[in-house]
């Protein structure tokens, strides 16, 4: 919980003052030995942590899936494989996974608010597109999916002009060459988070030509991620949305 839900939980007599004293008696990190929760996250930056699941056995994965959850009441985890999944779903039935964005969770319900454009050159930039729509689903932003709108069918793209103006901010997911993001950012009026993806041919270098012509865009108002960085566009994105939404 944050501290705000502490605090009010306190004034509603829905805990005690030990029970809350507590909670602020705790480390700004939980040690596991393999790892160190940064149990404060939440209180400093509004996100708890997410889990970065590739690589790690699933004894870790699940301990700290576990107490994630445990703490937050819900846990997301990216790059997870359908064998993590299935681990994690025998001892959280609970657990959702979407096998094109390798996103594995446990979500509350809540309210989906403000608005994020998610969109992508092709429908091969999907993968990467839903790892940013998911996370910012995740932590509470709108989402609007753009797919396939890419620059060899321009005309594809501008029918799609209000919905995409209509946003706080827009996700622009591009392999090949990566245009979309200089077209995007020279006809829209909100920020553009710029993800380079891996699709694409031999001298796509994995995504590099198209990091490279995001970085050297002459539009103004793009920023740019890692290559395939859906999690980190999709992150930056909410906070440029919750800004929004408490502007608005």
């Amino acid at each position: 919980m944050q501290t705000r839900e502490i605090l009010e939980q306190l004034q509603n007599g829905l805990i005690s003052v030990d029970e809350a004293e507590s909670f602020f008696k705790r480390a700004p990190y939980e040690e596991m030995g393999f790892a160190k929760l940064d149990t404060h996250r939440k209180v400093r930056s509004g996100f708890a942590e997410v889990i970065f699941c590739q690589g790690k056995t699933d004894e870790h994965l699940r301990e700290i899936f576990g107490r994630i959850y445990e703490a937050e009441g819900e846990v997301m985890g990216t790059r997870a494989s359908r064998e993590q999944y299935e681990m994690l779903r025998d001892a959280y039935p609970q657990t959702d996974y979407d096998e094109v964005s390798g996103i594995i969770m446990i979500s509350k319900q809540k309210e989906l608010v403000g608005r994020i454009a998610v969109c992508t050159a092709g429908t091969a930039d999907i993968p990467v597109a839903e790892e940013a729509a998911r996370t910012a689903e995740f932590f509470g932003s709108y989402v609007d999916r753009i797919y396939d709108v890419g620059v060899c069918g321009i005309h594809r793209l501008l029918a799609q002009l209000d919905r995409i103006s209509a946003a706080n901010c827009i996700v622009a997911a591009a392999g090949m060459e990566g245009a979309l993001a200089s077209v995007i950012g020279g006809l829209a009026d909100k920020p553009v988070i710029a993800v380079p993806t891996s699709v694409g041919y031999g001298a796509s270098f994995g995504g590099v030509s198209a990091l490279l012509t995001m970085i050297n865009s002459c539009a103004n108002g793009i920023a740019v991620v890692n290559i395939d960085n859906g999690f980190g566009g999709g992150y930056i994105a909410t906070q440029i949305n919750r800004m929004g939404v408490r502007n608005g």
